[in-house]
């Protein structure tokens, strides 16, 4: 059986374990990498991690955006290093990040930074107080900000990847899209997206593909579809 092609990251936003695993189950072997996000952690979220990672041998992207002071940020990740997943989400502010790479030390485990959520555009970031300014050159600022911190890569909507590709500080990154919609897909409750082949030309290294996946009525062909056009990228 050929390799999953681990560009691909399906997000389980299901709500709970045991639908979680039988949807993982629907796509197949296809598909070896999942995101697990806040959403399901009431629902058994850390539970299914460990029976996907460690009886069905997949790749594992525990999505919390984790935000607090450092000692906490630190104590958290330790924690959830254990568990012996692939990849965290912290909030990209530079003290998040470094505590959250003390709390990853001696594991396995990447932190990724958080810059500007896909599903924000400027009138969002107006209502926060976030400073003016287009949200591409922001997101950019604060990926910079993140890596210098030691962040092992960043999450960033498709259409900023390029730019955060281009910095000196991302050469050896990683760069994790979401708000990525196959050809003709509804965009839901994201903004600023991409299509699969689109993201990983502005230099993803992987893409999460959510809603499109989990709620056709056919997953397996939707996550099919999307790998072809993956394969063609």
């Amino acid at each position: 059986m050929p390799t999953a092609d681990n560009r691909l990251i399906v997000a389980l936003d299901v709500p709970n374990a045991l639908a979680g695993l039988e949807m993982a189950q629907r796509i197949g072997p296809q598909v070896g990498f999942y995101k697990i996000g806040l959403g399901m952690l009431t629902g058994g979220g850390l539970a299914l991690a460990q029976e996907l990672k460690q009886e069905h041998g997949k790749r594992i992207f525990l999505d919390l955006k984790l935000f607090d002071i450092g000692a906490t940020i630190e104590s958290a990740v330790r924690g959830l290093a254990q568990f012996d997943l692939d990849f965290l989400t912290v909030h990209g502010d530079p003290h998040v990040v470094r505590a959250a790479r003390e709390g990853a030390a001696g594991s396995g485990l990447k932190i990724l930074a958080v810059t500007i959520l896909t599903s924000l555009d400027r009138a969002d970031l107006d209502d926060g107080m976030i400073q003016p300014g287009d949200p591409a050159e922001i997101t950019t600022n604060r990926a910079t900000r993140a890596l210098d911190a030691g962040a092992d890569g960043v999450i960033a909507s498709p259409r900023e990847a390029a730019q955060i590709r281009a910095l000196p500080e991302a050469a050896g990154k990683l760069i994790v899209t979401p708000g990525v919609r196959p050809s003709g897909a509804a965009l839901g409750d994201q903004k600023r997206v991409a299509t699969p082949a689109q993201a990983i030309a502005n230099g993803a290294d992987h893409i999460v593909v959510g809603r499109p996946v989990w709620a056709a009525d056919d997953p397996a062909t939707a996550a099919a579809a999307i790998l072809a056009e993956l394969a063609q990228a």
